[in-house]
């Protein structure tokens, strides 16, 4: 077994990362047993479920950094805030 003590792994870090993976083998599964559908939202151009986790997941970022840099603390409310946000990207965009 490899040592990973370098990486400073934290049981956040690993859910996050988890969290991804699981993201990804249901958008995998997902594109499987229902082709994807381009659809034109608010931006006004075609994406796929594809492109709308890809917004997700960079909106959500930088959520997270905002909060980091502007209130500090716990990234709780951040997260919430970012389920929000990724929830009305797939709903409008």
């Amino acid at each position: 077994m490899p040592d990973l003590a370098w990486m400073a792994w934290t049981p956040q870090t690993g859910l996050f990362f988890a969290s991804l993976l699981c993201l990804l083998l249901v958008m995998t599964a997902l594109a499987i047993w229902r082709p994807e559908v381009e659809r034109v939202g608010v931006l006004g151009i075609p994406t796929t479920r594809g492109d709308r986790l890809f917004l997700s997941v960079l909106g959500s970022a930088f959520i997270h950094l905002a909060w980091l840099g502007l209130a500090g603390g716990e990234l709780w409310w951040a997260s919430l805030l970012s389920l929000l946000y990724a929830a009305a990207v797939f709903r409008f965009v």
